[in-house]
Formats: structure tokens, C-alpha cells, sequence
């Protein structure tokens, strides 16, 4: 079985002829916690936008020591909002990693802006902001960071940038559900606007689909809640409370109703349910001993695989403590490593081809020699909190197996 972003399993030809199970690239950390938890929704009767997920925005707020939290049915559509939250006009462009997944970049174009694809730093591959000041034009509306693989970007750059050129900067957190810059969790970072974090089920917070965005700004939380549920001001679970202003006068006699609400513009159905939520409230729950178990794998991966020499191992600069949301090495034999081990039931996963090569976006005609010459070297080992010390033995085995070609 295989699955976007990363494959779960070896393809049908490596079970053949796999001598033991195989190791996936991620599994979620799924347990009873989440099915009794699911046993309390279901026995509710309220499965919808509701009170579980306004109690997971309510602590995953105070996980990231933001002053808000907006949950949402995917990442793709919180940083569409986060996009939408900057009035693009046509032609207004947005700074983009070229090294992510491509929702990073979608986003800006669904929202009617123009991404400007930026080369990578070679060593964390993340945003490179030297190459960012080479590509700002008065178009230029706001940068987007992707925290590669839960290694934070270099912050203190990139806000002093977005200030010197007047720009909203948007955290594409995906990766990085627990990661620390200076010590400060990821997500409630002052010198940004808004963040975005994904649940998708090989991330480290696995809901299956879902994603929150997270800010301290007043105006961008009342702008999203109502972009997220068709431009609706008041949810269902909401309408269940009392309110006691309207917006227009004739109508306020009906405002104490709880069938009242007002639509002050578009919107669109990317509000997450409770059935979701209440996964999200048991994973969260999770989620500092899960990432200080993928951070031991990579300890282990570090110190094994050092001596070899034809492999680039990642590295973790002093100012942030990664999520390590995924273990990615650079090697010139990655293709011919990646069919080893996977005739050896154990699969790898290549974490980006650039967005700006992909067929959609080449028009742009960008030219990013790092991310261009690094991508090709690229290879995601297995690495998930389930992992035992046997599965991360093999694949270090299988590593140090492997004959480079002549």
C-alpha cells in the first residue's frame, strides 16, 4: 500500500520477497485512548462542529502558547485561509520554499497570489533567505517558511527581512508539531502572523486528515473562523450559547434565537468535526513522548550510520529542537539505495522533488541550482514512535549491507 507524501508500505514486489515484515516510512500511533475516545462522540450524538473541537482548539492553543487556535478539515485548507487572510489581488506575489509539498504552493494561487519559488539552505533544506532577498519585486506581499522535516528555519532571519520589506510571514508547520525555536514552541511565535499545522495520518499528530492554525492576532482569528464555515459568524455549536448583539438592527430582535447567524461574505466548508477533534485530543496527549521517541531513533541513526561515507546524515542546528518528524539523509546513490531496501521490506520515501519542477509550475521558469542538485540525493528512512529497536536495527543493517555502485 502506498500513500501520498511518503509511502506506509513496500510496493507488492518487495513483500515478495521480504523475509519479514515490512517497515513502513510512518505509522500513526493509534491506541485504545482514541477508540473510547470515538466510543464518547459516537454516544453524544454529536459528531459535527462541536464541543470536542473547541476544546482542541482550546488546548492545542495553550500547547503552542498561542493566544488563538483554528481547527480545520486539512493543512491544504488552513494555509489556503492563512492566504486568504492577506486580500491578494491579482498579481501579488508570495514567497514560497521550493522544497515542500505542493499545497504550500497551491494555496497561494487558489487564494489569487502569485508564488515566487526560493532556493533551500543545503544542509537544514529549508527556506534560504539570501535567496528569498534576491527574488522580493514590489509585488511582494509575504514569505512562507517550511519547517523541513521539524527543523525550524532560521526565524530571527526571516522576521528581520519581512519587517525591512513590510511583509506578513506564514509558517507552514506541517512538519514541525512540537518543534522549539529558542526555546519557544513553533506556533506561537510573536514575530509571526499565522501558522499552520497538519494531522494528516503520517504526521506526527495523526488524525487521519485535519489542521489548525494558530495566531495571536485578533483580526486574523474572527477572519478564519468565518472563512472556514461558508462565511457563516456563528457555528452550530455556537448558536447553542447566548448572544446578545446583531450586526444590523432590524434583525436584532431575532438574535437571541439560536437558529440566528449572519453571513458577511464568502466562505468555504473547512471547519473540523468532533470525530476528528476527539482523535486530535488523544494524540496531543501523545505527542511529547511520541517526538521524544523519534528523536531517539534519530540518535540511533546518527551514531550507526556516521562512519559511512557516501551518506550526508541531517543535522540539527543549537537553536531549535526539531519535531523530527521524519529522518532524512542525502546520499549520490539514492535510487539504488531506495531499491535495496525495499527488496529488503523496507520502505523509503523521497521528500520533495521541487514544486517549481513539477509539470504545473515549470511556466514559472525559475532556475533554484540547490534545491535543483539536492533533491536528487534526497532519501526519508523509516522513523515513527512504534518503532522498535529490532525495526530500527534493520534498517540500519540494510544500509550497511548496500555496495555502492561502481
Amino acid at each position: 500500500m502506498q500513500q501520498l507524501n511518503g509511502s506506509v508500505g513496500p510496493a507488492p514486489e518487495a513483500q515478495a520477497t521480504s523475509p519479514s515484515r515490512a517497515i513502513p516510512v510512518f505509522r500513526p500511533q493509534l491506541g485504545e485512548e482514541e477508540i473510547e475516545a470515538l466510543r464518547e462522540v459516537f454516544r453524544s450524538g454529536w459528531i459535527g462542529l462541536g464541543p470536542q473541537t473547541a476544546k482542541f482548539e482550546e488546548k492545542f492553543a495553550t500547547f503552542v502558547n498561542a493566544k488563538h487556535a483554528v481547527a480545520v478539515n486539512s493543512a491544504t485548507a488552513g494555509l489556503h485561509l492563512a492566504c486568504l487572510g492577506l486580500d491578494l489581488r491579482q498579481g501579488d506575489e508570495v514567497l514560497v520554499p521550493t522544497m515542500t509539498f505542493v499545497s504550500t504552493a497551491h494555496a497561494v494561487v487558489l487564494a489569487g497570489g502569485a508564488p515566487t519559488f526560493v532556493d533551500i539552505d543545503p544542509e537544514t533544506l529549508n527556506i534560504s533567505v539570501e535567496d528569498a532577498e534576491r527574488r522580493i519585486t514590489p509585488r511582494t506581499r509575504a514569505i512562507v517558511v517550511v519547517h523541513y522535516g521539524g527543523h525550524a528555519a532560521p526565524m530571527d532571519e526571516v522576521w528581520e527581512f519581512a519587517r525591512r520589506h513590510n511583509l506578513v510571514v506564514i509558517e507552514d508547520a506541517a512538519h514541525a508539531c512540537g518543534t522549539l525555536y529558542r526555546g519557544a514552541p513553533v506556533g506561537g511565535l510573536d514575530g509571526t502572523d499565522v501558522t499552520v499545522f497538519s494531522f494528516h495520518a503520517v504526521k506526527n499528530l495523526a488524525t487521519g486528515d485535519g489542521g489548525m492554525l494558530t495566531t495571536n492576532r485578533d483580526d486574523l482569528r474572527t477572519a478564519y473562523d468565518r472563512l472556514k464555515w461558508v462565511g457563516i459568524d456563528r457555528s452550530t455549536w455556537d448558536r447553542t450559547l447566548p448572544r446578545e448583539d446583531s450586526a444590523y438592527d432590524d434583525l436584532r430582535q431575532f438574535a437571541r434565537y439560536g437558529w440566528y447567524y449572519e453571513v458577511h461574505g464568502l466562505g468555504y466548508k473547512y471547519h473540523m468535526n468532533d470525530i476528528t477533534a476527539a482523535i486530535g485530543l488523544c494524540q496531543l496527549a501523545k505527542l511529547p513522548d511520541g517526538n521524544a521517541r523519534r528523536r531517539e531513533i534519530a540518535a540511533t541513526y546518527r551514531a550507526a550510520l556516521a562512519g559511512i561515507t557516501w551518506i550526508e546524515l541531517p543535522l540539527e542546528h543549537s537553536y531549535t529542537r526539531s519535531a523530527q518528524h521524519n529522518f532524512v539523509i542525502k546520499s549520490p546513490y539514492r535510487d539504488a539505495l531506495n531499491t535495496a531496501l525495499m527488496q529488503a521490506g523496507i520502505s523509503t520515501g523521497v521528500h520533495y522533488m521541487p514544486i517549481h519542477l513539477q509539470p504545473y509550475y515549470r511556466s514559472t521558469h525559475t532556475t533554484l541550482p540547490v534545491a535543483e542538485q539536492v533533491w536528487r540525493t534526497l532519501l526519508t528512512l523509516p522513523l515513527y514512535p512504534s518503532m522498535t529497536a529490532s525495526d530500527v536495527d534493520r534498517v540500519i543493517d540494510g544500509i550497511r549491507r548496500f555496495i555502492p555502485p561502481d
